[in-house]
């Protein structure tokens, strides 16, 4: 009778902690963001190597102090794909990362195959937001904009251990 009791308290614990985590990683920590102009993203600039504005419609954003890389974000522009190449610093195609399911503007999967076709175009929006953390800017043909964090070179040697060497800016220890 004894061990009905503590199995189905393990199996009782086990399915608690399954959703608490469960409901952590999806749903937990995360934030609505507010942008200093709520109208406008920052992309970097071919002719100036700093970030430079760019005014969009319908931006909505959620963040989370746990990860440097929860950030998401979805936007609409104007500007078309022709004029964002000439006037901001493009990258090699970066598959994006998942979103939590909720955030429904954000179709990680629908966006990749969108880069991977040639038809959405991924930008630097800026360097080093967080230490070894980019922020990419994804623009699709037809104006939709989506923003997440990537970790850089310095971030991947950071968090696999790699010494990381003097090219590295300095890492914030607050």
């Amino acid at each position: 009778m004894n061990g009905k009791i503590i199995g189905i308290v393990l199996v009782l614990t086990g399915i608690i902690a399954g959703a608490g985590l469960y409901y952590l990683q999806v749903y937990g920590f995360y934030e609505d963001v507010d942008f200093d102009v709520p109208n406008e993203i920052e992309m970097v600039s071919i002719v100036s190597g700093a970030p430079e504005p760019l005014l969009v419609q319908a931006l909505q954003a959620i963040d989370a102090d746990s990860s440097p890389i929860r950030f998401r974000a979805c936007f609409e522009t104007d500007v078309s794909l022709a004029m964002l190449t000439e006037t901001f610093v493009g990258l090699e195609p970066v598959a994006p990362r998942n979103a939590p399911p909720w955030f429904e503007c954000f179709d990680a999967e629908a966006l990749g195959a969108e880069i991977e076709a040639g038809t959405a175009l991924t930008f630097l929006g800026q360097k080093n937001v967080h230490f070894g953390v980019d922020r990419i800017v994804a623009i699709t043909e037809d104006g939709r904009g989506y923003i997440w964090h990537e970790l850089n070179d310095c971030g991947e040697k950071a968090y696999d251990g790699t010494i990381v060497g003097e090219e590295c800016p300095k890492r914030d220890t607050e």
